[in-house]
């Protein structure tokens, strides 16, 4: 039986989840002057390289009987979990912004590439990993308080993941605007590495080596302090573009 406390829990973070990317883009669109298809670019990155690449890689390491060995191990797991999730996303966003400044050189001297971007990439990770997922555990929650669910499902954990870390982070001016990959291209290892790091804690929470809600709490303090400084950041950005 899963209680009303849980279940409107889980509506209340899915509806935050689905209207945030939205309502950036909205507020956000005419203040920075930012272009459809940068947002569009960040959704086709993400959809590339973390739904297609990155999945092909996981089926490919589990599927092989020497690598799928390698990964019973929970330290291996975790690290090539955090390390394929960087890899994989920060090498595209990395040729999303090089073909982005190819196509507008003038890129580099804007706020709205940037944050288009980000808000295109991260939004696809909230709806795709959180909205359409946490939908799902809905149905599965109202189903097995009908009584009309399997016992597995209605025993399997029903917690509200919160998902809005991923846009903050990729609407950081650390991750998703920087544009300094034209200039240095050492970045890149630095990006991937930060990305790994930032995915820790939901691999160690994967295999079973920490508890939920202590992923949950790294990622809610993250998010705070990428949401000040965000806010801080655009705030100067948008007084001095006055």
């Amino acid at each position: 039986m899963i209680s009303v406390t849980t279940l409107l829990s889980l509506v209340l973070a899915t509806l935050i989840i689905a209207a945030m990317p939205i309502v950036l883009y909205k507020k956000l669109r005419p203040r920075f002057a930012i272009a459809p298809r940068e947002a569009i670019l960040g959704v086709a990155v993400f959809a590339l390289f973390a739904m297609v690449i990155e999945r092909a890689l996981h089926g490919f390491m589990l599927s092989n009987p020497v690598t799928s060995a390698w990964l019973m191990n929970p330290a291996v797991f975790v690290i090539y979990g955090a390390i394929a999730a960087g890899l994989c996303e920060e090498v595209g966003r990395f040729l999303a912004m090089k073909w982005m400044i190819s196509r507008e050189p003038g890129a580099l001297d804007r706020h709205g590439p940037g944050l288009g971007y980000g808000i295109g990439h991260g939004g696809a990770e909230a709806w795709i990993v959180g909205v359409l997922v946490q939908a799902q555990w809905i149905v599965y929650a109202v189903l097995a308080n009908r009584g009309t669910l399997d016992a597995h499902f209605a025993t399997a954990p029903l917690e509200a993941i919160a998902r809005i870390h991923l846009v903050l982070m990729s609407l950081s001016p650390v991750s998703a605007g920087i544009f300094i990959v034209e200039r240095s291209r050492h970045a890149l290892a630095l990006l991937i590495a930060a990305h790994a790091l930032v995915g820790l804690p939901a691999a160690l929470f994967q295999a079973r080596l920490v508890p939920l809600i202590a992923a949950d709490a790294v990622y809610l303090v993250l998010g705070v302090i990428v949401a000040v400084a965000l806010v801080r950041y655009y705030r100067r950005a948008a007084a001095r573009g006055a």
